[in-house]
Formats: structure tokens, sequence, C-alpha cells
């Protein structure tokens, strides 16, 4: 199996296929099973399967910030 990619909020990807209208890169708006994802060029947003994204993932534009981990241990707290 391949590696896991650690999407972060605020990513900027660009992945092999264009959107239909010309872009490549996108934006992560969300997190969790699915990824979603809106096109910098039309503002266009889809969901997708994070197996799928990390197949169509050609590379990192630009990475988001990074979580703090306070705030990772209170999202935590509260899912368990």
């Amino acid at each position: 199996m391949g590696e896991i990619v650690d999407f972060r909020m605020g990513d900027v990807l660009r992945l092999r296929k264009p959107h239909p209208c010309g872009g490549y890169e996108w934006e992560v708006v969300r997190l969790g099973a699915d990824i979603g994802l809106r096109c910098k060029t039309c503002g266009h947003r889809v969901l997708l399967e994070r197996r799928v994204l990390e197949k169509r993932l050609k590379a990192f534009v630009a990475r988001g910030p990074e979580p703090d981990p306070e705030q990772v241990r209170i999202a935590l707290e509260r899912e368990g």
C-alpha cells in the first residue's frame, strides 16, 4: 500500500487532470472520510473520498497551517 497523505485545511493541491474550467489547483475546505475541495479557478466545490484524492494528487502547491495540538486534543476527546 502507498503512504498515508496528511491533508490540512487550506492546502492547495495540484491534481493530475484539469477541471473542465481548465484549472488544476484545488483548495482543501473540508476534512474527514471525504475531502472537500474548491477549484481555485472557478470556485466549484466537490467531495472526494480520501483514497480517490490520494490517487489523483500530483503535488502540494502550498500547505495549510499546522493544526494546533490543543485543538486536535479537544476534537479527539469529543469523539471518544
